[in-house]
């Protein structure tokens, strides 16, 4: 893609670059292709990868302070098993935002360690359940038939939400009734809740989602109306790509997306973390699975890099000025 080509899409979603800019990033990630020694990371590109730099105090512009034309319901689920040390860290996030209309409820799986006693610490302010289950994809399930609400999202037990998340999102969806899912920027924190990385995402872009799955998960929301076009459930075959697989049925049911340019969650880095310890066997299989029905075949790395070429460009470009 030509850089001005580049520049003008990148101001479609209020990123104002000079092609020169654009030019520069598309050319050191084209060097990646020339020379085998440089790697993404060294050419500015950040998505997909867990840690940036060292562990530094999280610094966020502050919560959105515009009033809000309507309060809508919002239903937030937390699927949960074995994250005692990190689950009121999630809940606070949570239940924190302030929101008055919010239906949370936290669907654990029978969990041994300290989640118990966490959650009963909250009494009547917490509704949760806790009993065996048929793992992550199933408790979102579970947890989203406990709740209801015109807007919808589920955080991870070791995940947080950033402070003035559902404010802008509600807001957003206020002023964009046509917009049916919302995301945004992510923040990577280590078990301190210290920062080592952000995804700072160039706006939405429904091709790319078809070859790579850049969303941040815990920064998702979606309206009920697109949750019930598509059956109104995760698909439980996934442990894995659960949240890639719902964002194409959501596409493909016609939902228009939107992308906040600002950081709405946290996605902590940690050893016990699913996605380290899964993403080499279960994660890789069910992703080619995803391009398999999407391609009609399971497309090679190389073709996937051609494929987001030109998105990752933009990437390196917000980056500049939104860093």
């Amino acid at each position: 893609m030509h850089p001005v080509t580049i520049a003008r899409n990148l101001s479609r979603h209020g990123l104002a670059v000079t092609r020169n800019v654009v030019a520069r990033a598309l050319g050191r990630i084209r060097q990646r292709a020339a020379f085998p020694a440089f790697t993404a990371f060294s050419v500015g590109v950040r998505l997909g990868y867990l840690e940036h730099h060292a562990p530094r105090p999280l610094a966020l512009p502050p919560p959105p302070a515009v009033p809000l034309a309507a309060i809508p319901r919002v239903a937030i689920v937390t699927p949960s098993f074995g994250q005692g040390k990190f689950i009121g860290r999630t809940i606070e996030s949570i239940i924190g935002q302030g929101y008055p209309a919010l239906d949370y409820f936290l669907q654990d799986g029978g969990s041994r360690d300290e989640t118990i006693a966490v959650l009963e610490s909250y009494g009547n302010r917490l509704a949760w359940a806790s009993a065996p289950d048929g793992g992550q994809t199933q408790a979102i399930n579970l947890g989203f038939r406990r709740v209801s609400g015109e807007i919808m999202a589920w955080v991870n037990s070791d995940d947080l939400l950033l402070p003035g998340a559902i404010h802008a999102v509600v807001d957003h969806f206020n002023r964009h009734p046509e917009v049916d899912v919302i995301y945004g920027d992510r923040v990577l924190i280590d078990t301190e809740d210290r920062e080592i990385g952000r995804w700072i995402l160039p706006g939405h872009d429904a091709k790319v989602l078809t070859w790579v799955d850049y969303v941040p998960q815990e920064t998702l929301f979606w309206r009920r109306r697109i949750w019930d076009a598509v059956g109104g459930m995760v698909d439980e075959s996934f442990a894995f790509a659960m949240d890639w697989d719902l964002l194409l049925r959501f596409a493909d049911a016609g939902a228009h997306f939107a992308h906040l340019p600002r950081p709405l969650g946290a996605f902590r880095v940690h050893s016990q973390q699913k996605t380290s310890a899964m993403i080499g066997h279960i994660g890789l299989a069910e992703m080619d699975r995803i391009r398999l029905r999407i391609h009609g075949h399971v497309p090679t790395p190389a073709e996937i890099r051609r494929a987001v070429l030109p998105f990752l460009t933009r990437h390196v470009a917000a980056r500049c000025l939104r860093s």
